[in-house]
């Protein structure tokens, strides 16, 4: 049945040259001389030894693909060649790296396995030993044993303990690179989301304007009506241009890094009525300013959200608004404390309907800042369907305020 057996991967280059090495290094000693000649098995030739060298050195090539068999028949084959009393140099240190590479690259099991076990032959061989002889010398055979096996096995825990510790750091340096990256995208999408915020921000109301006054200026017939609006529509250009030129000032300017660039404050609220009033001339249309804050001073970051709410609602007040009172209202808790509740309403019902198209990006924008505050907004139709309604509640922090 296929499946049961499979045939180990090819050998590694290194493990080749080891076979290799230790073969011919084996022939050279037995052809040299350099070998024991006493059998420990009465009958058993010598050159028993030799067929335990070629076998030893074939075991070589599995000591990275199959370490574990490889050890044990090796422990047979090396038994052999101390049974024929040759005691090839080169057969020893072949059996030793066997024990070596089964604890370096075998299972995690067989890295507790290996040592534990050489240590108890050690010991055993030991006491036999000793208990044979009767003599001190006797554990010079433990000795021999430890440094036969023990000594490789350790060193092969030892390497394969720094490896391992070698890989999880490299995997944890890949992790730390991968977060790197994916917050440095994150921090590129949060920058452009933001760029494209204040971009709305400052250039729609003006648009607005423009697109508003030249739909006047072509369905008009007076030339100081058309004049008028020709000069509402050069104005709301000349600011644009100049806040869409600030911005890419900023973006491209980065000697003055390290100081803060001007933000817009409620300050400039009265500004911003007074800018859309004069955007629409239509006298059924009234602009109103309430704020009742109180003297607590509010985070800037707070102070520029609630800003950018109430220039994206006019903007959208001038566009889609119904004749009646657009009113803006500005309050904070008891005594000027707490958060910040910022409060647009407009007409709806039947009215002049759209005077400049949209695409619906203000109120994302909005839902955006107050949720990078922490904050609630809520933007449809209030009083029955008769208003228009942007509301928004900002929270905020005394100590940052302090």
């Amino acid at each position: 049945m296929p499946g049961l057996f499979t045939l180990p991967d090819r050998p590694h280059r290194d493990d080749v040259l080891i076979a290799v090495a230790g073969l011919v290094g084996g022939l050279v000693l037995w052809f040299l001389g350099l070998r024991g000649h006493r059998s420990w098995v009465p009958g058993l030739s010598p050159r028993w030894a030799l067929l335990a060298l070629v076998a030893m050195a074939g075991l070589e090539l599995l000591r990275r693909t199959m370490p574990e068999p490889a050890l044990v028949l090796g422990t047979l084959v090396f038994a052999v060649d101390l049974a024929t009393g040759a005691n090839l140099l080169a057969t020893l240190l072949m059996f030793t790296d066997l024990i070596y590479a089964a604890v370096l690259y075998g299972p995690a099991g067989a890295a507790r396995r290996v040592p534990r076990t050489c240590e108890a032959l050690t010991v055993v061989a030991t006491v036999v030993a000793f208990a044979v002889a009767r003599k001190p010398e006797a554990l010079l055979v433990g000795v021999g044993v430890a440094v036969v096996a023990v000594a490789p096995a350790w060193t092969g825990v030892a390497v394969r303990t720094h490896r391992d510790a070698a890989r999880v750091a490299r995997l944890n340096a890949e992790r730390t690179a991968l977060l790197a990256e994916m917050d440095r995208r994150e921090a590129v999408v949060a920058e452009r989301a933001r760029m494209a915020r204040e971009l709305h921000d400052m250039v729609a109301g003006h648009l607005s304007a423009i697109a508003i006054h030249s739909s006047a200026a072509l369905s008009i017939d007076e030339p100081a009506a058309s004049r008028e609006a020709l000069g509402v529509i050069r104005e709301n250009s000349v600011q644009g241009l100049a806040e869409m030129r600030r911005l890419i000032g900023l973006l491209r300017d980065t000697t003055g890094a390290e100081e803060p660039a001007p933000t817009p404050t409620l300050a400039g609220l009265d500004a911003l009525v007074e800018r859309a009033r004069a955007v629409v001339p239509d006298e059924r249309f009234a602009f109103r300013l309430d704020d009742v804050r109180g003297p607590g001073a509010l985070p800037a970051p707070v102070e520029l959200a609630a800003y950018r709410i109430v220039q994206e609602s006019l903007t959208n007040a001038v566009k889609h608004a119904a004749p009646g009172e657009v009113r803006v209202e500005l309050a904070r808790g008891v005594d000027g404390g707490g958060g910040l509740t910022v409060r647009v309403t407009s007409a709806l019902g039947d009215g002049p309907g759209h005077r400049a198209p949209g695409a619906g990006a203000g109120v994302v924008g909005m839902r955006e800042r107050v949720e990078l505050l922490g904050g609630r907004l809520t933007a449809g139709p209030a009083a029955g369907g008769a208003m228009w309604e942007v509301r928004a509640e900002l929270p905020v922090d005394e100590e940052d305020a302090g």
